[in-house]
């Protein structure tokens, strides 16, 4: 491949959503309801959510067609292009081709608009005129609040607490499109009044904020929760990404030997990974997917696979996922977005299965990473993207220390451009490490609910 870039057309963004559900070995344990104990059904969703997404989220149909409507707002940026990092590969020295999937060009700056204008148009065909939603980062919040304008709707952004002041420049953007955002556990909810009793210093959790959006929601009729990750429906939307960026691999000359993704709660992740999955469960591809995380908080890698909330206040059905305990408030780390408790039942099926495996990361290497790459190929990763390109690093000096034409690609999933207080800190060298100490995750485990 001589290009730097490789491009689709308007006419090749893909007509339909991949769902791995069709094709897994093993599905996940259902989602219970905490009330009876009995698998959750369609009437225990539809206070919050619209019956096309309930649809979704239980359908196990491979292939599901993205409504016209959609379609036609991702035309504004998708098909995304797919970058060779040549001056990456040329700084590292590395016989590897590198290669990422770039999901901020998108107007919400990352991946997360893909799942929100799917969840707008969803409502709004329901007759719903407001939508609730946490953020971390706030890219979710963002997209959001784009979504909801494009489509006439209400939006009340929850944001948690530490990246509502880490990242100001965040809500005025959700702010500018009309949406209503606070800071979370707020004394807007039942829920952020009574965090903030207990603990009135929290940086806050996308665990708290999760909850006070539930409850939020549940509590007007023209109302209904949007969730950024984690659910099977979520994951479904952004497998656009991979579907795009398989065609253009193929028109590149190259099949990728390793996918990598950051995961927070594993929606970027899976939006690239799982069309690739499919050619490892269907036609026996022997590529690896590797989902990283940050050793802050590190689920995968270091969380329990087992039935857990996913919110604080226990307002979420039972999810079957790797939890580090809904009670768990991971510390203040620059990748917003990275900080939540549970990860995509979906995928933390596959992390069991070995079908993809997990790795977790300290955030100075990560923002060291970051830097580099950023001064070859001059783009600002967000700080949660850049787990995704250091991991592709160590791939690359991997394969230079084996001699191999070793493939890589990865999901730069957003910018970091309204994240520069994060590198202000690492460039000044205020940013430290935090490796989840052991008692701490230990006290956060024996909180688990009894299933």
């Amino acid at each position: 491949m001589d290009e730097i870039k490789v491009m689709l057309t308007e006419k090749e963004i893909p007509t339909h959503w991949y769902n791995v559900q069709a094709d897994m070995p093993n599905l996940p344990k259902p989602p219970l309801n905490p009330a009876t104990g009995q698998p959750v059904t369609p009437d225990d969703l539809k206070p919050i959510f619209p019956l096309g997404l309930i649809m979704q989220e239980a359908s196990r149909e491979r292939w599901i067609e993205i409504p016209d409507e959609v379609r036609e707002i991702y035309r504004l940026w998708r098909p995304t292009p797919l970058f060779r990092a040549r001056r990456l590969e040329k700084t590292l020295d590395t016989p590897a081709r590198i290669f990422y999937k770039y999901e901020g060009v998108s107007p919400a700056g990352s991946h997360k608009l893909n799942t929100a204008v799917a969840q707008a148009y969803y409502n709004k065909k329901e007759g719903i005129k407001r939508l609730t939603t946490e953020t971390g980062a706030g890219q979710w919040g963002t997209a959001l609040a784009q979504a909801c304008n494009f489509f006439g709707l209400e939006c009340v952004v929850y944001m948690v607490k530490v990246s509502y002041h880490q990242k100001p420049y965040r809500r005025s953007v959700m702010e500018i499109f009309g949406a209503t955002v606070y800071a979370s556990p707020s004394e807007n909810t039942e829920a952020g009044r009574k965090i903030l009793a207990q603990m009135p210093d929290t940086p806050g959790s996308l665990g708290i904020a999760i909850s006070e959006a539930i409850e939020d929601a549940a509590g007007r009729e023209d109302t209904n929760y949007s969730l950024g990750s984690v659910l099977n429906h979520v994951c479904l939307h952004q497998t656009v990404i991979g579907l795009e960026a398989k065609e253009q691999m193929a028109r590149a000359g190259c099949y990728p030997d390793v996918v990598i993704g950051c995961v927070g709660g594993g929606s970027n992740f899976s939006g690239l990974a799982f069309p690739f999955a499919y050619d490892k469960l269907t036609r026996g591809a022997h590529t690896r997917l590797v989902a990283v995380e940050p050793t802050a908080c590190p689920t995968l890698t270091r969380g329990l696979h087992t039935y857990d909330f996913g919110d604080v206040a226990g307002f979420t059905p039972l999810l079957y996922m790797h939890t580090l305990g809904s009670k768990f408030i991971p510390p203040g780390i620059h990748a917003g977005g990275l900080r939540y408790h549970g990860d995509a039942p979906l995928l933390c099926q596959l992390v069991a299965d070995g079908i993809v495996e997990a790795q977790a990361l300290n955030q100075t290497e990560v923002f060291q990473g970051a830097v580099l790459f950023a001064r070859s190929e001059g783009i600002v990763p967000a700080p949660e993207s850049a787990h995704a390109v250091q991991w592709a690093i160590r791939e690359a000096l991997q394969a230079k220390e084996a001699g191999e034409a070793r493939n890589i690609l990865f999901n730069l999933s957003g910018h970091g451009l309204l994240d520069l207080a994060a590198y202000d800190n690492y460039l000044s060298g205020k940013l430290v490490d935090y490796p989840l100490p052991e008692e701490e995750l230990r006290k956060a485990l024996e909180m688990l609910p009894k299933v």
